[in-house]
């Protein structure tokens, strides 16, 4: 009988670690394609980039320089191992979007309904989320 409860116990933690891991690739893959696509934008300073950081008061050359670290930075999320470049990557991103955001604050810019402010906390959520469900040979 404990062979039984042993069997069920074990097909329980499989699937919540199962589960997880969905959890953990989703919420990563979703951050590291936003981050890209975000990161591309700057590059080629398409979609109001160029508009925007003027808005906030940054110099242009402020979109390349942020562009190049989105884009590293979400490779580093995604590639196999290196759990120390992958903690780096996590902060770099979340002192990003926090900094964005409180960009956006200080320059008044709210955007429709707080846009400005509520998409960079999102993708802070996402990587909070990113580095809270990572599997144990991902982290330090």
């Amino acid at each position: 009988m404990s062979r039984m409860i042993g069997a069920g116990s074990t097909a329980i933690v499989e699937t919540r670690t199962r589960g997880k891991l969905i959890a953990y690739w989703s919420v990563t893959i979703l951050l590291a394609a936003s981050v890209t696509m975000s990161g591309i934008g700057q590059l080629m300073q398409l979609g109001g980039n160029l508009e925007l950081v003027t808005k906030l008061g940054y110099p242009v050359y402020i979109l390349t320089i942020l562009g190049i670290w989105k884009v590293l930075g979400a490779i580093a999320l995604v590639m196999p191992g290196f759990p120390r470049l992958k903690e780096w990557a996590h902060a770099g991103i979340f002192f990003l979007m926090t900094g964005a955001a409180i960009s956006h604050v200080f320059a008044n810019d709210y955007g429709d309904s707080g846009f400005s402010i509520l998409l960079p906390l999102f993708y802070a959520a996402l990587n909070i989320a990113s580095w809270a469900l990572r599997p144990m040979n991902r982290k330090l």
